[in-house]
């Protein structure tokens, strides 16, 4: 069942510039849009009332009813966002002393992994993995900051379910890439600020080619949350990719989990077929007890 935001971000590119401005504050004010009638929330969002309820419809709602429903039951299942996010940075004011810095680090990364976590929800995650071992290829995408969680991801899903490669700009040859995707593949995508071009035009290149494309990215309406058929957000303080890694490598160790999970045995030939060729061509040092 696909929530608000999940509506909101695969409409965006069909509303009027009226309807975005309210989709856009639907995003950023969700509470606001629970405990108010319509004609209030068009008030604060700038725009009308019949405005908001024509961006129900847009948004395939029955009405504001519906679409206020489902944002109060999501804020039910998500723990309050101001109480694990907002108040970090008014913390690093009133650090004190080395064992202070190390505290509020670990108190920022468990809070961004824990709203990150929530806000993905078992029903993405499910489907994320679902196409991730359906997919006859997979092609990853991630460029200067995301370029190293995008190896990493690449190379996990390498060692568990195979045929996976990452794409890497300029030295790869990107129209040979895309002339071998079709609906049977999956591309993942990685896009924060500052968003790379190119990772949104690849994306964009590989969707026109029948591609599943699986956003990993900061907010629904970055430039490629609309392209995206699926998306995994990261919920961090800004700079996503400084103060986020913790939240967006926990995701990533989820997602290759929940893959394990569901394909176990298969998995287990594999890490056994990996760990006997690596030996073979890996000259690892013996650890000695």
């Amino acid at each position: 069942m696909e929530d608000v935001q999940e509506r909101i971000r695969k409409y965006f590119p069909q509303l009027t510039n009226q309807q975005k401005l309210a989709a856009k504050f639907i995003l950023e004010e969700p509470k606001e849009v629970a405990l108010n009638p319509a004609k209030v929330v068009g008030a604060l969002s700038g725009t009308s009332e019949t405005t908001i309820i024509r961006l129900c419809y847009a948004l395939s709602y029955s009405g504001y009813s519906e679409l206020q429903n489902e944002l109060r039951r999501t804020l039910l299942d998500r723990p309050p966002q101001e109480q694990t996010l907002s108040h970090l940075r008014d913390a690093a004011d009133e650090l004190q002393g080395q064992e202070d810095l190390i505290a509020f680090h670990m108190e920022q990364d468990f809070a961004t992994i824990q709203q990150t976590l929530t806000d993905m929800g078992k029903e993405k995650l499910e489907r994320a993995v679902t196409s991730i071992l359906a997919a006859k290829q997979i092609i990853v995408v991630g460029f200067r900051s995301s370029h190293a969680p995008a190896h990493w991801l690449a190379f996990a899903l390498n060692v568990v379910r195979g045929n996976v490669r990452q794409y890497h700009g300029p030295i790869d040859d990107a129209n040979y890439l895309l002339t071998q995707l079709d609906s049977s593949c999956l591309v993942i995508a990685f896009s924060f600020p500052r968003y790379i071009n190119e990772t949104i035009q690849f994306a964009q290149a590989a969707k026109e080619k029948g591609a599943v494309v699986l956003g990993i990215t900061d907010n629904e309406l970055s430039p490629l949350g609309p392209i995206a058929d699926q998306l995994l957000k990261v919920t961090a303080p800004a700079p996503t990719v400084l103060v986020g890694m913790a939240a967006l490598f926990s995701l990533l160790n989820t997602l290759v989990s929940g893959v394990v999970a569901a394909d176990r045995e298969q998995v287990q030939k594999r890490l056994d077929q990996y760990e006997e060729t690596s030996r073979q061509i890996y000259p690892f040092v013996r650890h000695i007890d």
